[in-house]
């Protein structure tokens, strides 16, 4: 059984920012009537997963305003207009981490937040990493970790690691990283 789709009508209005847009659409259910879709639209965001020689993660360590607290997280950010999932990638990979990698590879798409989003985030795995100068937005502050697969999982028990774009990237590539 295929489900009826709901279709936009119009736009009926948009407020911006660097990072985002709230938008409010009119849309027709799939029984005629029409009603409004109110949420956050993005060009998306690239997440990265940097593996070192020895087989380790490099995590970083932020404060997260809404949340009050601190978040252990792999490198992400969003995607500006003009750039690619790949260049956003590159880019973040040296700002929060301080490496660039000799090797990028895609792991894996998802959609962080599908009732609220049309966000997708696509997933790079960082190896071969070459140390570069890093050089965080004015609003970003990093703690990088380095870190065990294992290390890595024992945090996701804990509670100490509780991001959900980090935890979705993990369930998606940890068959590369445990045997």
């Amino acid at each position: 059984m295929s489900l009826r789709e709901w279709k936009k009508k119009r736009q009926l209005s948009e407020t911006k920012n660097q990072w985002w847009s709230y938008r409010k659409d009119e849309v027709i259910l799939p029984s005629g009537k029409t009603g409004e879709y109110h949420f956050v639209h993005t060009n998306g965001s690239s997440m990265l997963i940097p593996v070192l020689e020895s087989g380790k993660l490099i995590v970083v360590k932020q404060y997260r305003y809404l949340a009050e607290r601190e978040s252990i997280e792999f490198a992400c950010g969003s995607v500006k207009d003009g750039s690619t999932f790949e260049e956003t990638a590159k880019l973040e990979l040296a700002e929060e981490t301080g490496y660039a990698a000799g090797e990028l590879s895609f792991a894996g798409e998802f959609n962080p937040y599908n009732g609220v989003t049309d966000e997708m985030c696509k997933i790079f795995i960082a190896r071969n990493l070459i140390s570069v100068t890093s050089v965080p937005d004015e609003t970003e502050e990093f703690e990088k970790i380095i870190i065990s697969p294992s290390e890595f999982e024992q945090k996701i028990e804990t509670g100490e690691i509780w991001d959900g774009m980090t935890l979705a990237a993990w369930m998606i590539v940890r068959k590369n990283f445990l045997k």
